[in-house]
Formats: structure tokens, sequence, C-alpha cells
């Protein structure tokens, strides 16, 4: 996440909505209404669910700010909604998309505290992360909210921090392990008289793990697994076995600096935060402290500055080949830099391959008056038949991306 103040003048946080909606011209995209994206040659954007212009404003919305997917076996989705940044207003919804039609909508969860992540654990489970907790729960239940069990507590509650960041991310390791992002309290951590060090840098900033416990259950106590992220939303565990991350770096009026970063994550690395930005760049607010950059882990591969990555997926579907094992990295920024898509070519190790350039799968999703809204990606998902699903949080809205089939 950005700077809450940028984020409050721009209308982000705190219900005010963009002005304009997704315009509809009758066109379609694979059975659903063409979003009016400009896509890469041979691909286009369906419009799942879009606010209609009378629902534009966040409260009059049923979903209200969609931030992760997750494709059940019938083809329904489970669609975690943050609600608002605060607490109690967050919900899981069960969406039956209808092409040609609107989809179904129907309540899961309820009185959530800022859920963002959606999975299906190595258990078959399905698990949901909020501000300070990770519970299961049963979507097919009679009444799901009774079956919400949580299984790790005591996450950071960041809720009160000017530069929050208070959600919780996570991946299974290959022993069962429960990898959690723990975003840092603060944007720089700027040192206070005496300090050569941040202590929120400790224990936050980091990716905590819960060692498992038994079937279902993991330790109480996390160790630190990798620590000197700012902000690790951006998590995936690859079919290789490698744990990517994307950075969300510092904020800074400079707009072509520092780059976002994609950190391959090992066990016991430090990766620089608060000190150290980028291509290992002492920090505006640490250069005085003289800093050594060389000790922590270098990105692997730099991404565009303030793009603001928010989701990894590895596309392993049939729909688009010429993706297959490419990394799909969704940026969220309100800068030009974001509101895209991106595919970066993996190899078989999962790792990024050297001197890589992203596939800028996206090139038109700017506001256009009269046309469409900034693109804010946040969660995707690949359905069954490869169509990369995207939850739109900012314009309330779910695309599907398909082949253009006209």
């Amino acid at each position: 996440m950005r700077v809450l103040a940028a984020a409050l003048a721009l209308g982000l946080i705190g219900g005010a909505a963009q002005a304009q909606g997704y315009a509809r011209d009758g066109r379609t995209c694979d059975g659903y209404p063409r979003a009016p994206i400009e896509t890469v040659a041979g691909t286009c954007a369906g419009l799942v669910l879009a606010p209609p212009p009378a629902s534009l404003a966040l409260s009059k919305r049923t979903i209200r700010m969609p931030r992760t997917l997750l494709p059940l076996a019938n083809g329904d989705l489970l669609v975690s909604d943050l609600g608002a940044w605060t607490t109690g207003r967050g919900a899981v919804w069960r969406v039956t998309p209808r092409p040609g039609g609107e989809p179904t909508i129907k309540p899961v969860l309820h009185r959530l505290d800022m859920p963002h992540t959606l999975a299906i654990g190595p258990d078959g489970n399905v698990y949901v992360g909020e501000m300070s907790r990770i519970s299961r729960f049963d979507p097919d239940a009679a009444d799901p909210q009774a079956t919400l069990t949580p299984v790790v507590t005591g996450l950071p509650d960041n809720r009160l921090h000017e530069n929050r960041h208070p959600l919780s991310a996570f991946v299974w390791d290959a022993d069962g392990a429960f990898l959690v992002n723990v975003g840092a309290p603060s944007d720089q951590c700027p040192p206070k008289a005496g300090q050569k060090t941040c202590p929120e840098a400790e224990r936050q900033a980091a990716i905590w793990r819960f060692a498992p416990a038994g079937p279902g259950k993991w330790a109480a106590e996390p160790t630190v697994f990798a620590r000197g992220l700012r902000n690790s939303l951006a998590f995936v565990r690859t079919r290789a076995g490698t744990i990517l991350q994307a950075e969300n770096s510092i904020d800074v009026t400079t707009p072509t600096w520092p780059p976002e970063e994609l950190n391959v994550i090992v066990k016991g690395a430090h990766y620089g935060w608060p000190y150290c930005m980028g291509a290992n760049e002492a920090a505006p607010a640490w250069k005085a402290q003289r800093v050594g950059c060389a000790s922590y882990r270098k990105p692997d591969l730099l991404l565009p500055p303030h793009g603001a990555p928010l989701d990894l997926v590895e596309y392993r579907g049939a729909m688009f080949p010429e993706l297959s094992g490419r990394l799909l990295v969704s940026l969220h920024g309100y800068r030009p830099t974001g509101s895209r898509i991106l595919a970066i070519e993996l190899d078989a190790n999962g790792l990024p391959k050297p001197g890589a350039k992203p596939r800028d799968l996206t090139p038109g999703w700017g506001a256009v008056k009269g046309k469409r809204p900034a693109g804010a990606p946040v969660g995707m998902a690949v359905a069954s038949d490869g169509a990369i699903w995207v939850a739109d949080d900012r314009n309330g809205a779910i695309l599907r991306f398909a082949k253009d089939r006209r």
C-alpha cells in the first residue's frame, strides 16, 4: 500500500469511488461484456461484475472492494471483500458468473477485519487471512460463518499506524509450514536521535514461519523466516518450490525511484528495508547513518517504480500457451506505472530468467474519460479453462481476460 495521505487525497480510502465506471458498447469478450481495456493482440477483457453508474459509490456496491479471488470446482468464485480500511466491514462472497448476464452473488462470511488472501490449503480446506489472524472455513456449509476457525492468531494489528500495512498474505512451504507476510508499520522508519537501527525491522517487515504442529494445526509462536521486506502482499510458491515476493518499496515523490522489487525468498536473508532499496541503494531517511547495503540480498529483478505489485500467480493454464510457466504480476499503483498486469519468464527452477523483461499484457488501462477508469488490479486467479480472472478493488469490478474469439 502507498502512503495514507496520498490515498485519501485520491479518494482510494474511506468510501470515495472514482467518478466513472467501465463503459459498455455492446461488444463481447468470450461471452462477457467487453471491457474497454487495451490488451495484447489476441486477448480481451470481459466484465464479470461491474457496478452500474447508479452504484459506483462504495456505499452502494454489494461487493465493495474485491481483493482476491478463489475459483471453486463448480465454476463459482469466492471473493474476499476488504469492505473498508477499518475493522468489522470485510466479507467473503460467492459469485456465480453468468456470461451475457449479471452474476449471482451470495454472502459467505461477514464482519471480518480487512480480509485479503483466500487460498485452498494442502488439506483441501479454504483459508482466509484477516488483519491479525488466518482462519479456515467451509464455503459449502449451510452456515459457513459457524465453521470459521482461527488457526494462526496474534499477527500484528497495524490499523492505527499512519503508514500501515495491516493485510496478511500467506503461502504454505513444502513441509506444510505457514509463511505469512507481516508488513512494516511505517513507510521508512526514520531514525530518532541516537538510533542506528530500526526497531520495527527486528520482527516486522518480515515473513513469519508458523511450523506445522499436526493435522490442521500450526505452532502458536512463529520464527522470522526472512526480513527487510516492507510489504509482501504479492507472494507465491511456484510449482518448482521457489518462493517469490514482489516488494512494495518506500513512498517518495520522485517518480522514477525507487523501483519495486521481485525477490527470491531465502530462509534467513535480509532484503534491506528500511535501509536500502531497489538495486541496494541507501534509503533517504538512512543515508546519514552511512548504512552499508552490500550485506543485504539484492532483488532478482527490478519492477516499475511505484507500480505497487499486489499479487503473483504462476500461469499454468491451457488458454494462453504462450504464458505457460510465466509469472503474472498485478500492479495496483495509481501512478502511470500502475494499472497493468505483467508477465515475467521463469526458468525450470521457478527463478526469473536473467535479463528477463516483463511483458505488459494490458498496455491501455489508464483512465479515459467516458470510457474507463484507471484499473486497480489486485488478486488474480487462473480458472480451469485457463482464463485469467482479476479483482479491481477501486472500481468494484471483477474481470476475465480471455482469448479474443471475434
